[in-house]
């Protein structure tokens, strides 16, 4: 085990030495209630295997993360919580608020009006230029190439 994962909350879960409320397990991946939920049945949904963030993953780990997402986003709107619709929000990084360090998936009941929002920037309602936007795609297809 790394040190990274001894101080892990998440891997504490995942070994059933810290509590949770669990919604969903299998032996890749457990779902369970946050504990400062942004709306009741604020769910995370955790991999198995542990990783900072999501390229600390495999693949695998990530896709069935997602599988178990869907999953728990459409119990939420059969189960009787309060839910018109539901956010999954991956933070991956310090400057995307991620706060435990073990890569999850946050499945989020939403309403009208239930006073969550995101905040957009000031640049947000400028329209970007073709030619940065080409550029932008070049320099990512190459990443992923």
């Amino acid at each position: 085990m790394t040190e990274s994962e001894s101080a892990c909350v998440f891997c504490e879960i995942l070994k059933g030495t810290e509590p949770s409320s669990v919604v969903y397990r299998d032996d890749r991946c457990v779902a369970f209630l946050d504990i400062k939920p942004i709306n009741p049945g604020h769910v995370l949904v955790v991999p198995s295997e542990h990783g900072a963030g999501l390229s600390d993953v495999s693949e695998e780990s990530a896709a069935h993360m997602m599988r178990v997402s869907r999953k728990v986003a459409t119990a939420l709107q059969a189960s009787g919580v309060r839910c018109e619709g539901v956010n999954l929000f991956l933070s991956d990084g310090r400057a995307a608020f991620q706060d435990v360090f073990h890569v999850h998936m946050h499945v989020i009941p939403r309403w009208q009006g239930d006073g969550f929002g995101l905040r957009f920037s000031d640049q947000y309602h400028l329209r970007t230029t073709r030619e940065a936007l080409e550029d932008t795609a070049a320099r990512i297809k190459s990443a992923i190439e």
